[in-house]
């Protein structure tokens, strides 16, 4: 894999320049890269961004790939144009840190990281959970084995769109988007479990439109059946009022249970000392994120440590695609009603 050397700056480009990007833009900052250039085909954002981000912008990706002089691009674009998008700066021999879901067809996710593997350049999906401090925290315990053997999860994301009477942008598109809610949340979550516990050996799927006049699901419900013989739920809505973003992680020794529901964030650690008690006792250890920033932009930092000192990437190409290919499980599931053996 090529890695910079130790004083040279990382210059960045952009691809889409919607709400996310600014996450990418405040990592690259944090991180001691710039952004000099940026692609995004709405005037009005460009013209916008570039007086946020004092950053050369496009309106077509590829005219920036072909004057820029960039080592990393941040693909933040509609689903739809993920793979186009990716394979066109790996071709170039640029790295790349795509925002999820990777792609929407495994030929294409796979096409991207042969591209990255021939090019020897870091292919990194941003599924952020991996980044946040709590997560990063519960997988230490959980390889610790601190609470065992892992039997059950439950992973949830839920927001209304912070009451917006529709969707925002291009996500309600079939075409544009791939998915809805089990593609949008979900991927980060089927991505969770895998980090958590293991590879997933079937999963089953109920999915339905409830709210929203939109061309896909707003609220779907995964079950997932680990190589291990765990079992995990995996719940999104685009119908539940408020935001929720939450883990629980259960295990033959201990439990891990993480939410942002009631307040801030905190991981409980329960656990016995003891043969037997009440149901409800137990000794508990609390954790908190000193410093915990913002997922996504520690995601982007993690990126950028991996193309400039060769770390080991924290999400790789081959990461996202199992999440997408679970998640395509999820909808064969749905449509025919039996669970999909992976």
């Amino acid at each position: 894999m090529t890695q910079l050397p130790g004083t040279q700056v990382l210059n960045v480009g952009i691809i889409g320049a919607g709400a996310i990007s600014s996450r990418h833009y405040e990592g690259y900052r944090l991180a001691g890269a710039n952004v000099v250039a940026f692609a995004d085909p709405s005037e009005a954002t460009r013209l916008r961004r570039e007086e946020e981000w004092q950053a050369r912008g496009y309106a077509d990706f590829e005219a920036m790939l072909e004057r820029e002089a960039i080592q990393a691009v941040s693909i933040c674009t509609p689903n739809a144009f993920h793979a186009p998008a990716a394979l066109a700066a790996l071709g170039r021999g640029i790295h790349v840190l795509c925002e999820k879901p990777l792609s929407l067809d495994l030929a294409a996710c796979d096409a991207m990281i042969t591209a990255a593997r021939e090019a020897g350049v870091v292919l990194q999906t941003n599924h952020h959970l991996r980044s946040n401090p709590l997560v990063e925290t519960a997988k230490r315990l959980i390889d610790e084995g601190r609470i065992g053997r892992v039997t059950f999860m439950r992973l949830r994301q839920a927001h209304d769109w912070g009451g917006a009477p529709e969707v925002r942008g291009a996500f309600g598109s079939l075409a544009a988007s791939g998915g809805g809610t089990l593609l949008d949340n979900g991927c980060h979550l089927m991505d969770l479990a895998r980090y958590l516990g293991g590879e997933v050996r079937a999963v089953f799927a109920r999915m339905n439109t409830l709210k929203f006049d939109i061309e896909v699901e707003d609220t779907a419900v995964a079950n997932l059946e680990f190589e291990s013989g765990a079992l995990a739920s995996v719940e999104t809505a685009w119908t539940a009022t408020g935001w929720e973003e939450s883990f629980a992680v259960y295990g033959t020794a201990g439990a891990l249970e993480c939410s942002n529901r009631l307040g801030k964030p905190r991981l409980r650690h329960l656990h016995r000392t003891f043969d037997f008690g009440g149901w409800g006792e137990g000794d508990e250890t609390w954790y908190d994120a000193a410093n915990p920033g913002n997922a996504h932009v520690r995601s982007v930092g993690h990126f950028v440590a991996s193309v400039r000192e060769g770390r080991p990437v924290i999400c790789t190409g081959e990461d996202g695609r199992e999440s997408v290919r679970l998640v395509l499980g999820g909808y064969e599931s749905a449509r025919s009603g039996l669970p999909v053996e992976l």
